[in-house]
C-alpha cells in the first residue's frame, strides 16, 4: 500500500480540533477513498496546555508554524491560524516554497495575497487548496474550478456570512432590534466579541473577491468591492420589506458587464419567492449563473467546526489522491487584470426610507428633487401617521416615516438626490437606502 499521507495542522481552534477528530474518526473510510492512509503527524498552536478534547500525544508539536510547514516529516501543511499576514502568511509561503501542498481556510490571506501564492505554488510544482475559505462546508470552490469549467459565468452572488444571516432572520421572525440580535449571536458564539468584520460586510467581501476571480478569470482585488454592512437595518426596514414582498439579506454580488466587473456587498431586498430569500439562520447560499448550466444554487452551513473541517478534509483527500489544479482555475500569469465596471443603472431600483418633517410642501419638494435627478418613483408609502391628511397639510412639525421605491436608476443619482434633500432640511436623521434585486 502507498505510504501514509502525513498531515501537519497549524491552529487548533474550533476547526483545527474538529479536523483532528474527523481524520481519526474517518480513518478507514479515508484509506479506502484515497488509496492511502491519512493521519495527522504534527501540530502547532500557541498553547500546549489547553484541553481541546482530542488526544495529541502521538503527534509532534511545533511552537513555530513555519518550522512545521517545512518539516520533512509532514507531507501536506494545513493552515488554520487565520489572518492575512503574520504567521499564517509566512508559514504558507514557506510550505509552498518548499514544494509542499497547502490546505487553508483563510479567506483574508487569499483575498490579500491569493494571486502571489498561486504563482508561488505553480513555480514550485505544488498546489494550494482552500475549499473551506468560502461558504464553510459548501463545495463552491470545487464546483466553480472543476464542475463548471465548461461554462462562461455571468454572475455569482450569495449569502456568505452566517452571522449576518442569523441576525436578519431573528429580526424578521421575532421582531427584535439589531442590537438585541447581535448580543444573542455573540452569546451563542455566532459572532465575535468585536463583530465589525462580520456585520460591516468585510468577511463577505473577502469571500466574494475569491469567487470573482474564479468566475471571471481575473486577478483578485478585494479593495475594489463596494462594501456596506447591516448595522443600519432597523425593524422599520424589516417590516417595510415584508409589506412590499421582500426579505432583507446581506448579499455579495459579482457580475460581468460590458464595461468590466462589478463587485458589491450590501443589504439587499430580495423577492420572497426567490431561492435566496428562503435561506435562514446561519446557513449560507451561493448562486452561480452559467451559460450552459443556467443557475446553480448551493446551500449549506457556512461555519462551524465540523462543517468547515469537512471542507478542509475534502482538500486533504485531493492531495492524497495526487489531484492538482491551478489555484484560481487557470495559471496565475494568465489571469486578466481586474477592471472595475463603470457606473450603470440598477435594474431592481432602490428602497428609500425618510423621516419627513410634517410641513407644508415638504413632500412636494422631495418629489421634485427626485425628478430633477431623473428618478422615477414606483411606490410611496406613508407609515404610522397618527392623523388623517398628507404631508402637504400643515400639522405639527414632527417627522413622519415615508417609504419610497424607485424604478431602475443609478446609485449615484439616488445619493445626489438624498444629499440635496438633506441640505434642504426637510427630513430628520439619515435616510436609509437599500438596493432591490430582481432574483428568481
Amino acid at each position: 500500500m502507498t505510504k501514509d499521507l502525513r498531515v501537519g495542522v497549524a491552529g487548533l481552534g474550533t476547526v483545527g480540533a474538529s479536523l483532528v477528530r474527523l481524520i481519526e474518526r474517518k480513518s478507514n473510510a479515508l484509506t479506502a477513498r484515497c488509496g492511502r492512509p491519512v493521519r495527522v503527524s504534527a501540530v502547532s498552536a500557541r498553547d500546549r496546555t489547553r484541553d481541546r478534547g482530542v488526544d495529541l500525544s502521538g503527534m509532534a508539536w511545533f511552537d513555530d508554524p513555519v518550522a512545521l510547514a517545512t518539516s520533512a516529516d509532514v507531507d501536506v501543511y494545513v493552515e488554520l491560524i487565520g489572518g492575512e499576514d503574520g504567521p499564517a502568511e509566512a508559514s504558507v509561503r514557506a510550505a509552498l516554497a518548499a514544494g509542499k501542498p497547502v490546505v487553508t481556510a483563510n479567506k483574508a490571506l487569499l483575498a490579500r495575497h491569493g494571486v502571489e501564492l498561486a504563482a508561488l505554488a505553480e513555480a514550485n510544482g505544488t498546489a494550494l487548496f482552500y475549499e473551506a475559505a468560502v461558504a464553510g462546508g459548501i463545495p463552491v470552490i470545487k464546483t466553480m474550478r472543476e464542475a463548471l469549467a465548461g461554462n462562461e459565468i455571468s454572475r455569482v452572488y450569495g449569502i456568505l456570512n452566517g452571522t449576518c444571516n442569523y441576525i436578519l432572520t431573528r429580526m424578521e421572525q421575532e421582531g427584535l432590534d439589531f442590537s438585541d440580535c447581535l448580543a444573542d449571536a455573540q452569546r451563542l458564539g455566532y459572532a465575535e466579541a468585536d463583530p465589525t468584520f462580520d456585520i460591516e460586510g468585510f468577511d463577505t467581501a473577502h469571500k466574494l473577491a475569491i469567487l470573482t476571480s474564479l468566475a471571471f478569470g481575473s486577478r483578485i482585488d478585494s479593495e475594489a468591492i463596494y462594501c456596506e454592512g447591516i448595522s443600519s437595518i432597523t425593524q422599520a426596514d424589516i417590516e417595510a420589506a415584508g409589506e412590499l414582498g421582500y426579505r432583507i439579506k446581506l448579499l455579495g454580488v459579482a457580475q460581468r458587464t460590458d464595461s468590466g466587473i462589478e463587485q458589491r456587498v450590501h443589504p439587499t431586498m430580495v423577492p420572497k419567492t426567490s431561492a435566496i430569500a428562503r435561506i435562514d439562520g446561519v446557513l449560507n447560499a451561493v448562486a452561480i449563473d452559467g451559460d450552459a448550466v443556467g443557475e446553480v444554487v448551493l446551500v449549506g452551513p457556512g461555519a462551524g467546526g465540523d462543517a468547515t473541517a469537512s471542507a478542509v478534509l475534502g482538500d486533504i483527500a485531493d492531495v492524497a489522491r495526487g489531484h492538482a489544479i491551478p489555484t484560481l482555475g487557470m495559471p496565475a500569469d494568465t489571469l486578466a487584470p481586474y477592471e472595475a465596471a463603470r457606473m450603470r443603472r440598477h435594474e431592481g431600483g432602490y428602497y428609500i426610507r425618510l423621516s419627513v418633517y410634517d410641513r407644508s410642501g415638504a413632500f412636494a419638494e422631495i418629489a421634485r428633487i427626485m425628478a430633477d435627478e431623473d428618478i422615477s418613483l414606483e411606490s410611496i408609502v406613508q407609515r404610522d401617521r397618527s392623523r388623517a391628511g398628507d404631508l402637504s397639510e400643515p400639522h405639527s412639525d414632527a417627522p413622519q416615516p415615508v417609504i419610497l421605491t424607485t424604478y431602475e436608476t443609478t446609485e449615484a443619482a439616488v445619493k445626489r438626490a438624498l444629499a440635496t434633500i438633506m441640505a434642504r432640511n426637510v427630513v430628520a436623521g439619515d435616510p436609509q437606502m437599500i438596493r432591490i434585486e430582481k432574483l428568481r
